[in-house]
């Protein structure tokens, strides 16, 4: 818990960041879980995954933006990213997630508007060549105008997806709100260091407040999407799945490019739905340190590349 806190602390702070992605040892590591720095590498990405059977959802890695004309770079990426995929006609096969951060949330005076008025034209976009948008969750403070924001973009595109973290005390009773039909929903742990004010710290607390959620989603009518890595989670969203008699096709595992992909390719070979989530782009540095974080073994691997010779 230590190590994960310090990693995330250092995921914010700008001196250690040119000191990670000034080292040449790390693009080793980074090639693992990050699909390249451009489009064209996602997208040669997807094209393997997809020919393995795998769905994908495609983030271009970027947040916390500072000025309206980054948050409009940030639209217009997507929109790239959503004419790149257009061509290999995928399909909800392949669709997209997004931070709002990304497009404006935090600025000041409006950030909020901001952001839902960038990120209509890429629901849009998505929506025209059969595929939909899912807005990834960030920290706690984030949450009701993430939410207040898949609100209004489900009045015209009932597809788009949300995020919720399991380690907020809160999300319990999100997952009942968000628990209907249409309604397309990714669980996850949750990757931020947040307060004990408002989220569990202790990992059992945070597996067991997994677990009653994904029991929520499941029993409800709405689109499960099962954000974990975890064997036990998946297993208990099997059973879930069972005991509720649901359809292969009305939900669905989901988990990080580059972790665990050969569970991912034998789960789908089995009959699950499995959909990888593929990040791309020059600002990898926040999502690298987030994945180091979350797993003790990411950092082993990370340790054991910085020490092997090139």
């Amino acid at each position: 818990m230590l190590v994960s806190k310090a990693l995330l602390a250092a995921s914010r702070r700008p001196g250690l960041r040119r000191l990670v992605t000034g080292t040449p040892a790390t693009r080793r590591v980074v090639d693992r879980f990050v699909a390249g720095e451009d489009l064209g590498d996602a997208l040669a990405a997807v094209r393997a995954l997809t020919a393995d059977g795998l769905s994908v959802t495609l983030d271009r890695l970027g947040e916390d933006v500072t000025s309206r004309a980054e948050a409009r770079r940030s639209r217009d990426a997507y929109l790239a990213a959503l004419e790149g995929l257009a061509p290999l006609g995928l399909g909800a096969a392949a669709e997209v997630s997004l931070k709002l951060s990304a497009f404006g949330q935090g600025l000041p005076d409006g950030g909020h508007d901001l952001a839902l008025e960038l990120v209509r034209p890429v629901a849009e976009a998505a929506a025209g060549i059969g595929t939909t948008v899912t807005l990834d969750m960030e920290d706690h403070r984030t949450v009701d105008s993430t939410l207040a924001a898949l609100a209004d973009l489900r009045k015209e595109h009932p597809g788009t997806g949300a995020v919720l973290q399991a380690m907020l005390y809160r999300t319990e009773e999100d997952a009942r709100s968000l628990a209907v039909p249409g309604s397309r929903v990714r669980l996850v742990k949750g990757a931020y260091d947040e307060p004990a004010t408002v989220a569990h710290r202790r990992r059992r607390d945070v597996d067991a407040a997994y677990a009653r959620s994904l029991r929520i989603l499941m029993t409800g009518p709405g689109y499960p999407m099962v954000g974990s890595h975890d064997p036990a989670l998946v297993a208990l969203a099997h059973e879930l799945a069972a005991q509720h008699s649901r359809p292969a096709d009305s939900w669905e595992v989901q988990m990080l490019y580059g972790i665990r992909p050969a569970e991912q390719r034998r789960l789908a070979a089995a009959g699950t739905r499995v959909r990888a989530y593929v990040p791309y782009g020059a600002d990898w540095y926040p999502y690298f340190m987030r994945r180091l974080a979350e797993r003790p073994a990411n950092v082993r691997f990370f340790l054991r590349s910085l020490a092997t010779k090139t």
